[in-house]
């Protein structure tokens, strides 16, 4: 078939797809009378602003502001389950896949312009059955806003299946990079690998505050249940309940990422949450919330050294990549090899820790939102105050893991080649 209607036909199974996992919950819980309005076409209103708010499409909740009780108005709800955003990611990524399979290199175009129409249509689409007076919905969102996590996927999928850029848009990178001069490659390689370092410092701080946050919810694990009973939902609604709060997983892990670098967030305006403190106002009924650390927090800034352990392991990264071509070059400018180290350790900890500050502004961005009610107008953390703690700590960290790198390989040759002289 054309490749224009394989992307259309691939995009539009996964917009189902998509939509059906969104439903079944909302189906669970109608039929055990868990709605107090259970007529059809409020219920696939509901899943259908449900599916809106997945992709990142705001919703606009007429009377649901902070100051919405005295003076009218509406709150904006945007704060997106990440976890449930990777559905629509993980589908994209396999019709992305399934596109480049069966496109030539300069044809792919052809595949994603009619996937993309689709999913744009569909947003569109659903935007417009589904707002009421209630709920608002900017049809320009509904368009373009699910095509980012769409697009996104389908992309980085193509790329997968292709194996190169050159072969995903038909430009041949090598053979473009083989024209520019040695000065112009070993610059290239010098950025394109802090930025690496960057992006494996902040994956490398995300898993230990994922895991810093397991330890949380199981030191907290108490207080959690005793919520899920105080709301006695039955096994559906909890089922729901506890689905809900596995999409915003995601969130809470780079919440945690805040909170050990420092910053910490917000969960409603005027509060804060931090290893240097904790004040936060009434927050609602859902069990995850209980596990916030409060109190008195003696030994809570040991945490800071989480986003600096994690600029360790990046700074060592850098150093077994091997491209630390500044270095070269500055020691072949200056002879004193004691202002040439230390200088471009310096500025490597500078440039990884801006890359590892401008991925952290994105992710704070997606993660954070509004609830629009009340006082949960803001949770999150603050992108660019978690930005500079986050770059600041791990350039830090990346100084001291690149500096203590020949000192780690060292160890590590000596021990192979004590395995070696066993084995002989």
């Amino acid at each position: 078939m054309p490749l224009w209607l394989q992307g259309a036909l691939e995009t539009a199974q996964a917009a189902i797809i998509s939509a059906l996992v969104v439903v079944a919950p909302i189906v669970a819980v109608w039929a055990t009378a868990g709605f107090q309005n259970g007529q059809f076409e409020v219920l696939a209103r509901l899943a259908g602003q449900s599916w809106l708010l997945v992709h990142g499409v705001p919703l606009e909740l007429a009377g649901a502001g902070a100051a919405a009780a005295s003076h009218g108005g509406s709150g904006l709800l945007s704060l997106i389950p990440l976890g449930l955003t990777l559905i629509p990611f993980l589908l994209a990524w396999r019709a992305g896949r399934r596109l480049a399979r069966a496109s030539y290199t300069d044809q792919l175009w052809q595949a994603l312009l009619g996937s993309w129409g689709v999913y744009a249509a569909f947003g569109a689409a659903t935007g417009f059955v589904c707002r009421t007076a209630e709920v608002g919905i900017n049809l320009w969102f509904a368009l373009l806003v699910p095509l980012v996590p769409y697009g996104l996927g389908m992309v980085i999928g193509a790329r997968r299946e292709a194996g190169s850029w050159s072969r995903l848009i038909g430009v041949d990178a090598v053979d473009w990079i083989s024209r520019t001069s040695q000065h112009s490659r070993w610059a290239g390689s010098y950025f394109a690998s802090a930025a690496k370092a960057g992006f494996v410092g902040v994956v490398s701080a995300l898993t230990l505050a994922a895991v810093l946050l397991a330890v949380d919810l199981f030191i907290h694990w108490n207080l959690v249940v005793a919520v899920y009973e105080a709301l006695d939902a039955g096994p559906v609604g909890g089922a729901a309940l506890t689905i809900a709060q596995l999409g915003f997983l995601p969130n809470l892990v780079v919440f945690a990422l805040a909170w050990t670098s420092g910053a910490g967030f917000a969960m409603g305006a005027g509060s804060q949450v931090g290893p240097l403190g904790t004040a936060v106002g009434p927050l609602p009924s859902v069990p995850v919330l209980a596990a916030i650390p409060s109190g008195p927090l003696d030994y809570a800034f040991v945490a800071l050294i989480v986003p600096v352990l994690a600029g360790v392991f990046a700074g060592w990264w850098f150093l077994r990549e091997g491209e630390n071509h500044f270095d070269e070059w500055l020691a072949i400018k200056v002879r004193a090899r004691w202002f040439t180290a230390t200088v471009s350790t310096l500025v490597l900890g500078v440039l990884v820790g801006v890359a590892a500050g401008l991925l952290t502004v994105c992710l704070a961005c997606v993660a954070r939102g509004s609830a629009g009610i009340g006082r949960l107008t803001d949770i999150g953390p603050d992108p660019l105050w978690t930005a500079l703690w986050v770059a600041a700590e791990m350039g830090t960290g990346v100084v001291i893991g690149y500096a203590a790198g020949p000192w780690l390989e060292r160890e590590k040759v000596t021990a192979s080649q004590q395995d070696v002289e066993l084995v002989r």
